[in-house]
């Protein structure tokens, strides 16, 4: 179920492409997957190329022909849109032999496996950086699935560093966080499929008021990354119901732990300050 989605097959390929093909790539990824589930010469016509192009480039990718890459685009969107029932009826269908503790872990394991290999650790370095940089306010957010992600990350980074604040989803709540967005602050944002319209509206308005947005996505990519400085795509599928957030959970924390790192001597000293006040307020228990 791990298979590379077109949207990767387009980008892996794309330095080996003719200018021509080039062209063509940066039209279909522009609006992904829409722009290519148009007639062939429509698709020709707005890249600037000729049909000959795509249909030499869609067989250089690995399709039969231009109907082979758009029944792939089409199984692609189906995924995006698909709801609970309908990813566990698939998942029903194919599910091989063996016991559901080991398909699952199979799944999530290879899901792990993809995320990290498709991660510019120049990209991941630079995102870190700007997560650490108290001169920027940071915000983090997340959807109906995902404000748990969110609420960890942030629980976590609110210990390393100042300036940290988590955005409620809603719409009639973030509008107010809004407020406080300013020229290089940064919006870290999770949104997997059935992307959430709120998601997109907050990524848009934080952007046009200057802020940086990091987008957490799913393999097929959510529509806030036209507005995102940096996105990380990370597998979601499992033989279940609901997608698995381990993937993504995984990225989360190793960002936490390049923060961390980067701002020891400063989350040290926070770190103290806070067991103090734990401390005062006995909100653990102690043994000793």
């Amino acid at each position: 179920m791990n298979t590379e989605t077109t949207r990767e097959i387009l980008k892996r390929a794309e330095p080996s492409l003719t200018r021509a093909e080039r062209q063509l790539c940066a039209t279909l990824l522009h609006n992904y997957p829409m722009s290519g589930l148009g007639s062939i010469t429509r698709l020709a016509k707005k890249a600037g190329v000729s049909t000959p192009t795509v249909v030499r480039m869609v067989q250089k990718l690995g399709f039969s022909g231009f109907p082979a890459f758009q029944a792939a685009l089409r199984d692609e969107l189906e995924a995006q849109i698909s709801g609970p029932i309908a990813k566990h009826d698939v998942w029903a269908g194919q599910a091989p032999e063996g016991h559901l503790l080991n398909r699952f872990t199979d799944a999530v394991i290879g899901n792990i496996r993809q995320t990290l290999g498709q991660i510019d650790p120049a990209h991941f370095d630079e995102v870190a950086t700007l997560l650490a940089d108290e001169g920027r306010k940071l915000f983090i957010s997340g959807g109906r699935i995902t404000h748990s992600l969110a609420e960890y990350l942030f629980l976590h980074m609110q210990v390393i560093r100042a300036r940290v604040s988590q955005v409620p989803s809603s719409s009639n709540a973030w509008p107010h966080a809004m407020l406080d967005f300013n020229k290089g602050d940064v919006l870290l944002i999770y949104d997997v499929r059935r992307y959430e319209n709120s998601a997109l509206k907050m990524a848009e308005m934080a952007a046009r008021r200057g802020a940086l947005v990091v987008l957490i996505t799913d393999q097929w990519q959510s529509p806030v990354a036209q507005h995102a400085a940096f996105t990380f795509n990370c597998r979601i599928t499992a033989p279940s119901a609901w997608d698995s957030m381990v993937a993504m959970m995984l990225l989360s924390e190793t960002l936490v732990a390049a923060v961390e790192d980067a701002t020891w001597e400063r989350t040290r000293a926070r770190m103290n300050e806070l067991e103090e006040l734990f401390d005062a307020t006995r909100i653990f228990r102690k043994f000793v």
